[in-house]
């Protein structure tokens, strides 16, 4: 075998090493949509000490990068549409809106960056930034998560999740609120959010 030869074998096993490589790596990851139509971000918060509020938001899109084989390597980005806010009520729904709260026409989005993703028995813990009201600050998602995909009868593969986390409202500073008389406050601090994500597989 002359060098021009042995150079040509050499350089042909590198490059078919390098495929093999890429594609088992481009197999271990997938790339996944939110499916806004079947998801969801709910809310509670307390209301006069006494109660539950709960409210939704229709409308959350991203994109979410899977590493099946590491889900270390995973990423998600989530943004919530604001202005899709519903409680039941027109017009706690507008005040809500307004600059004592959201203030959505400064503020028509909630984002969410992942920055880790571990798996704690069946379970995910994703930490990452939640923007809200203009400010970042890191929060942990509980995740529940389809381990399996699974395929509809349009031909899509999909997966769902649940996520749940709790924040202190006023870390984003929604701060309003009012004294009541017998003591305590008309609305509370602790919020508890989750989020029902349907994911479609991009083809």
């Amino acid at each position: 075998m002359n060098k021009r030869t042995t150079s040509i074998y050499i350089t042909g096993f590198v490059t078919g090493l390098l495929t093999v490589v890429l594609s088992a790596g481009t197999a271990l990851a997938s790339n996944w949509d939110i499916d806004s139509a079947h998801s969801a971000a709910e809310f509670s918060v307390r209301h006069l000490t006494v109660s539950n509020v709960r409210g939704q938001f229709s409308k959350v899109s991203g994109t979410l990068n899977l590493n099946d084989q590491d889900i270390t390597k995973s990423s998600v980005n989530a943004t919530i549409d604001v202005t899709t806010i519903d409680t039941r009520e027109p017009k706690r729904d507008a005040h809500l809106k307004s600059p004592d709260f959201f203030d959505t026409a400064k503020f028509s989005t909630i984002t969410f960056q992942s920055k880790k993703v571990e798996k704690v028995g069946d379970k995910l813990k994703v930490t990452g930034d939640l923007t809200l009201h203009g400010v970042t600050r890191p929060v942990v998602l509980d995740v529940d998560w389809s381990a399996s995909e699974i395929h509809d009868p349009f031909g899509n593969t999909k997966r769902g999740a649940t996520a749940t986390t709790k924040i202190n409202r006023k870390d984003f500073g929604l701060t309003w609120n009012k004294a009541m008389e017998a003591g305590g406050v008309v609305v509370g601090e602790e919020v508890q959010i989750t989020i029902d994500l349907e994911l479609a597989k991009k083809k």
